[in-house]
């Protein structure tokens, strides 16, 4: 790991790392990690990963608009905030769309002979990651982990909670997360270009609304989704799907929570409102 930079805060420690990936083809990758105080070789601390949306970066819900530093600190957990694509690949069409290539890895595995080399943020996030960290000797428990995010990035959490073996992640929430992605279009753009066999190859990778309907396992997921989000009206988000298909699987609201928040839209400032409700969440789980 190559450290990039550091800033004191909340008592804790946010530094910026780099790393050359080999999961996303050799390409550099950044991510930024919060340690609290208490973090030391003799104390390990559970950690949270947060993945972000559309267009963002490892920054936007660390070290600019998140505010989840505070309530973690406070908890005394550790949050890992990673990219969310692979950057300068160089393929074809690549940057062509802001809701495809940079920017819009959606946290899968590419199977499209085109993307695959690369785009592997799947790995990225669930193994290698972890892999990195721990062998740099960087005081994290990595058997206490739990998973949330925005958008993008709450489609990515709850897929991998949903999905990860020998249940790595405690816990999941998610902000306005693509709840079904085969039936919306970024997530019907995004399948179709990144795997090989499409929207029906993603239904059991890849799909939380289609995952929750056959998981028999217990499970702790939080959700909130704005009234005002424009992408909720139109017809992106479906949060309401996730709730229908998680209550017939027979989750009752303490296992899965939906929450409509009245006014709220798609912006950080609807996450920042609720990311210390979410962080409490979690701890609860990463904590017992």
């Amino acid at each position: 790991l190559e450290k990039l930079s550091s800033n004191k805060s909340f008592e804790g420690e946010l530094i910026k790392y780099k790393f050359k990936s080999a999961a996303l083809g050799g390409l550099p990758a950044n991510f930024n990690l919060f340690l609290p105080t208490n973090a030391s070789d003799s104390d390990k601390v559970p950690v949270l990963i947060y993945l972000a949306g559309l267009t963002c970066t490892e920054d936007n819900g660390s070290a600019q608009k998140g505010s989840f530093l505070g309530p973690a600190s406070s908890q005394g957990i550790a949050i890992l905030f990673p990219d969310t694509s692979p950057r300068g690949a160089g393929i074809d069409g690549e940057d062509d769309h802001w809701d495809f290539g940079t920017g819009a890895g959606f946290y899968l595995n590419a199977t499209n002979p085109k993307f695959a080399a690369h785009y592997n943020m799947y790995t990225h996030i669930t193994l290698e990651l972890p892999e990195v960290i721990e062998a740099a000797g960087i005081p994290i428990d990595w058997k206490r982990q739990s998973i949330f995010g925005h958008s993008m990035g709450g489609h990515g959490a709850l897929t991998m909670y949903l999905t990860s073996p020998q249940k790595q992640y405690r816990s999941a929430s998610a902000f306005s997360p693509v709840s079904n992605p085969t039936k919306c279009p970024w997530g019907e753009k995004a399948f179709k270009g990144y795997l090989q066999g499409g929207i029906e190859e993603a239904k059991d990778k890849y799909d939380a609304t289609e995952l929750i309907s056959k998981n028999k396992e217990p499970v702790h997921i939080l959700i909130d989704f704005g009234t005002a989000d424009n992408f909720y009206k139109q017809g992106q988000l479906l949060p309401e799907n996730f709730l229908k298909a998680a209550r017939d699987a027979g989750y009752d609201e303490f296992q899965v929570r939906v929450r409509s928040q009245e006014g709220y839209d798609h912006s950080y400032y609807f996450i920042s409102t609720f990311a210390s409700d979410h962080v409490h969440f979690h701890a609860n789980f990463l904590k017992a």
